[in-house]
C-alpha cells in the first residue's frame, strides 16, 4: 500500500538533512518540502505556535516502522509528528514510479 507520511520540522536545514537521509535509504522515492506553515498545537497543558516546514513523504506502508525510526533519531523534536495516511487511489504510472524508486518489484 501507498502512503504519504507527514512531518513538521524546525527549519528548512532540518527538513533537507531528513529528506536526504530517506531518499538515500530508499525509504522514500519523493519528499516534499513546503514553505513554512503556522503550527498551533498544545505542549505540555500549554497553548503554543510555531513557524515549521512540513515534509510530505511518499513511500509504503511496509517502510513505514523504518521512516519513523530514522527520522526519529535525525528530528530535534522531542515528539516528532510523523503520521501516514494511506494513498486511496492514484495515477497509476506514478505509483509504479513510486514502487521502481523504493526497489519494489513493479
Amino acid at each position: 500500500m501507498h502512503i504519504i507520511i507527514f512531518v513538521t520540522v524546525k527549519d528548512k536545514r532540518q527538513a533537507r538533512k531528513i529528506s536526504s537521509a530517506l531518499l538515500e535509504n530508499k525509504l522514500a522515492a519523493c519528499v516534499n518540502i513546503s514553505g513554512s506553515v503556522d503550527s498551533l498545537f498544545f505542549w505540555r497543558g500549554k497553548a503554543e505556535r510555531a513557524k515549521e516546514f512540513l515534509l510530505l513523504i511518499k513511500s509504503r506502508k511496509e517502510k513505514f516502522k523504518s521512516i519513523v525510526k530514522l527520522v526519529s533519531s535525525l528530528h530535534s523534536y522531542e515528539v516528532p509528528e510523523i503520521v501516514a495516511v494511506p494513498v486511496i487511489s492514484g495515477n497509476g504510472p506514478y505509483l509504479r514510479w513510486i514502487d521502481a524508486s523504493l526497489g519494489q518489484s513493479v
